[in-house]
This record gives C-alpha cells, structure tokens and sequence, in this order.
C-alpha cells in the first residue's frame, strides 16, 4: 500500500505515545517502510519496558534498520521543555523530521453533572494542549522536508459519546486543530491529517486510565452493537492508515482530513 523508501531516502517519524497500542503499531509499520524513527513514551505512568519491546519488534519488522536508527525517548510532554528537549534531540541525532504522529493519549469517563475539573483539566492538557505544542514545535523543521503531521483524533471526537464528556471534547479540537493548522500550513508545503479511531482492542489506554479488566471486556462486548462492523478495531489497522496519510505517494493531494477508522461507528445510529 504505501510506498517503501528508497534506501538513500533516509525519512525520519517522530511518534508519541509509542509504548503500546496504536503508537507502538504505528512504529512497527514504520519500520517495514523503511523509516528511521524517535519513539517517546509518556510518563502516565511511562512503559519503559514497553518502549523498549517497540524498538525490538521494529528491528525485527526490517533486518535494515539498525539500533541507531530508532531514538527511545521518556519524559512528561505537559512540560514545554521536554517537548522541545524530544523534537531538539531528535534532529540532532537525524538532522531531519519528516513526520510527526502525535499519538499519546490518556481516556477520562465522567458525565458533565459530576466532572471534576481537575480531571479535566488533565485530559485536556495531555490529549489536545500537548498535540497543539508538537504540531507548532515540529513547524520549521517539517517545512524544510516538505513533511507532514497525522494527528491520533478518536470517533469520540466527531460523534457524542455518554459518559466521556472530556475525553470528546479534548478529541473534538484536535479534529478542529488538524483542518485549522492544514489550512494554515498549505503554503509552507505541510499537510496536515488526522485518524479518528473507533474502539480500538489491545491497548492499554484503559489500563493506564485504572479501569479494570472487566469494564475493557464490557467496552469490547458492546462494541458488538455499537459499531457497525461488529467488532473492535486493531491497532495494526490503526496504524497502516496513519502510515498512508504520511505517504507522498499515496496522500499527497490529502490534508484537513479528519479519517475515520471505526468499523463505522460515526454513521451509526
């Protein structure tokens, strides 16, 4: 599907949240192409391990890439400085960035009548301010590549979803950042998209948030009825789209758009 890179085309992709899930997905899918790539994990709580089995499973997806070519990075990107500290020391390793997949992501479940601002203010921090700061940082570096962004939105954020009312919200703007920055971006050469998600199996983002195992295996059991398709979706399936609205091959003429993987969720009733 999307193209392979020339070996003497060295593309680098920046990709947060890749301990796990859909960033660790998106990297391995990455790799198969060819990339090189700077994987960060989120200190909520960070995945060293988890980091560290990404950058393996990626070394073996393409016997061409070496450990050199895959920078591992943690920290707490609701700090500024450790935005500009992960996208500073990427160039200085590869002295380009071609794509940046803003991935990293935390769920929050409250209804509107008992959401405790503090919560609220945390998901809006990490899953929409944290997007904001990297989309603007990786800027000047993207328009020397004539690179891209591919943003991680969620269904959530083009539909309404009881129960989740911050976590909607957080994906409802950066949906609105992606076609926003797009328009902005055009004449500096930078397309900028997003994919938005359905209930995705196999990710730990309910873990981390400190649901149990029982309500992950509620959420897949409704998935049955709520999506279309009848079915969670994978990571994997997650990832081959983020690695095709970064391909100039196969996306060049697409950016604003906000592409939903859901199993059609967004058009059911």
């Amino acid at each position: 599907m999307t193209e392979r890179l020339e070996k003497n085309v060295r593309k680098v992709v920046l990709i947060t949240g890749s301990s796990s899930g859909i960033g660790a997905a998106a990297a391995i899918q990455f790799a198969t192409l060819g990339y090189r790539m700077s994987l960060f994990a989120m200190n909520v709580p960070v995945d060293e391990a988890g980091l560290a089995d990404t950058k393996d499973r990626c070394l073996k997806a393409n016997p061409e890439l070496t450990s050199d070519d895959i920078l591992t990075m943690t920290g707490d990107l609701t700090v500024e400085k450790d935005c500009h500290l992960y996208i500073e020391k990427t160039f200085e390793t590869f002295k380009r960035i071609d794509v940046l997949v803003a991935n990293a992501g935390i769920v929050s479940s409250s209804r509107l009548e008992n959401l405790k601002m503090e919560d609220f203010d945390k998901v809006m921090n990490i899953n929409c301010r944290v997007v904001v700061l990297m989309n603007k940082l990786v800027i000047p570096y993207l328009a020397e590549t004539k690179g891209n962004i591919v943003n991680v939105s969620s269904v959530a954020g083009l539909r309404a979803c009881n129960d989740m009312i911050a976590y909607c919200m957080s994906k409802a703007a950066v949906a609105q950042l992606t076609r926003c920055a797009a328009s902005e971006l055009a004449s500096k050469g930078i397309r900028v998209n997003a994919v938005c998600p359905g209930l995705i199996d196999s990710t730990r983002i309910f873990q981390n948030a400190g649901f149990s195992t029982e309500f992950h295996d509620l959420m897949i059991e409704r998935v049955k009825s709520s999506h279309p398709l009848g079915r969670a979706g994978t990571p994997e399936e997650v990832a081959k789209s983020i690695a095709f609205l970064a391909s100039e091959e196969q996306a060049s003429f697409m950016t604003g758009v906000t592409l939903p993987i859901d199993g059609g969720r967004c058009v059911s009733s």
